[in-house]
């Protein structure tokens, strides 16, 4: 009888759990078109390290003194680790040109896009050919209507006025005074790790028995760049950093008999330094010394004096050019700013839904 009850139990137990799930989760879509609405409110934010400061700064100092550095492009900064995880994928990150784009663009660096012009490449080759017109498209002539002489037969494509094709002009690309390239090169796992493992309890194993367990684990991840000036191919520059990445692990378990059931319930809690935030750190840390070197900075104290909160055009989440001569009232400095423009967070936006502006 005791199994039967266990049963009975285990079963209501599963029947209300799937109602509880089939009340989240319906077969037929909602008023708003969706079976489910996903959860999660969390809202978009800068993604600095901390270098990223100190990029803003070396813009700021550049700013504060007319320094302009020489115009930079990326090259292939590519994964050399050879590592992928259990799943199939690569253990470290693919984008680490795109990372070193931000960088420098944080650093107030004048940029030139040589990673992908597949666009640009393409616009060459439809204006070489007289394919493409900045101006805009005029509007066809009417219709017009009669067989006197010269009209159009109906069904005939209206003629449309010939339009201004794009020039090419000699010398109209700026070329890069210096290109960085490089790649990751280490990473290896757990280079030290250290744990404990305890678990205690009554020799009678109905009156229930403890675990509790711990894990530190260390890994390491590593990075060599270069910079070369482009008509040379003269290397100028080498910057080569690592950086430690920490895990950790820990859980407690409760195994005891009541009477014919029994209850296991265990917990625990892991977390692991982000790998390629601190790929992101490597190569901000790298850009710091680099545009340091090219606006002469003496080090860190040449942010002494800057102004963070001043007008400027680079902020944590990179660098833009801004469109109008408006850089006291525009978008800029508030880029950062994780509620801006978030119809849950920022009430100007969620008023302007509303339709209250």
């Amino acid at each position: 009888m005791a199994g039967v009850r266990t049963y009975r139990r285990l079963s209501a137990a599963a029947a209300s759990a799937g109602l509880l799930v089939s009340g989240c989760v319906s077969p037929h879509a909602g008023p708003a078109g969706l079976y489910a609405s996903p959860i999660g409110d969390a809202p978009v934010t800068a993604n600095p390290t901390p270098y990223s400061a100190a990029l803003v700064c070396l813009s700021q100092y550049a700013q504060r003194y007319g320094l302009r550095a020489p115009r930079i492009a990326v090259g292939r900064i590519a994964d050399y680790t050879g590592k992928a995880e259990d799943n199939g994928g690569r253990a470290v990150t693919q984008g680490a040109s795109l990372m070193a784009i931000s960088a420098l663009a944080k650093a107030g660096a004048p940029l030139v896009e040589r990673y992908d012009t597949s666009v640009s490449e393409l616009e060459l080759k439809y204006a070489n050919n007289k394919l493409i017109s900045d101006g805009p498209a005029p509007a066809p002539p009417p219709a017009r209507r009669g067989r006197r002489l010269g009209a159009r037969r109906p069904g005939a494509p209206i003629p449309t006025p010939a339009q201004p094709y794009r020039k090419i002009m000699a010398g109209q690309v700026p070329g890069s005074d210096f290109y960085l390239v490089g790649g990751i090169t280490e990473l290896n796992y757990n280079i030290r790790s250290s744990g404990l493992n305890l678990q205690g309890g009554k020799t009678d194993a109905t009156k229930g028995t403890g675990q509790v367990t711990g894990k530190l684990y260390v890994m390491n991840v590593a990075l060599d760049l270069r910079l070369i000036e482009t008509k040379t191919l003269e290397v100028v520059d080498v910057i080569s950093y690592q950086k430690q990445i920490i895990g950790r692990e820990v859980g407690a378990g409760l195994f005891k008999f009541f009477g014919s059931d029994v209850i296991d319930v265990s917990a625990g809690e892991g977390a692991l330094e982000p790998v390629q935030l601190a790929v992101r750190s490597l190569i901000e840390r790298a850009t710091v010394e680099v545009m340091a070197n090219l606006y002469g900075a003496p080090g860190p104290q040449a942010c002494l004096g800057s102004d963070p909160l001043g007008p400027g055009v680079t902020s944590l989440t990179g660098a833009f050019t801004p469109a109008y001569d408006n850089l006291d009232r525009n978008n800029g400095q508030t880029r950062s700013l994780p509620s801006r423009w978030s119809d849950r967070r920022d009430r100007t936006v969620a008023d302007a839904e509303r339709g209250r502006y």
